[in-house]
């Protein structure tokens, strides 16, 4: 079964996302990003979501992270709980 490793940030607004994006790309930290904005209580824990099963996260969020490019940050993915920031740090099919 596919299995993969995740952090994330959680944030109520897509323009948030999107500037937390940028300074993730511009070099800024995830997980320190994480700590300080996301509203999940992973946050402090850097965003780390650990290790999961495709099926275990909501459909939204499942499709990007057993989908795309694993070492790279994306979003914003809008779920019923907000706009997510997800890295991929691994995964295995």
């Amino acid at each position: 079964m596919a299995k993969a490793k995740a952090r994330h940030i959680l944030v109520n607004d897509e323009k948030i996302c999107l500037d937390l994006k940028k300074q993730i790309e511009g070099g800024a930290s995830f997980a320190d990003l994480a700590a300080k904005h996301s509203r999940c209580p992973s946050g402090k824990k850097g965003g780390d979501l650990g290790e999961f099963f495709r099926g275990q996260m909501v459909r939204e969020f499942d499709e990007v992270v057993f989908k795309d490019a694993v070492g790279k940050t994306h979003g914003p993915v809008k779920t019923q709980f907000g706009y997510h920031l997800i890295l991929i740090e691994s995964r295995q099919d």
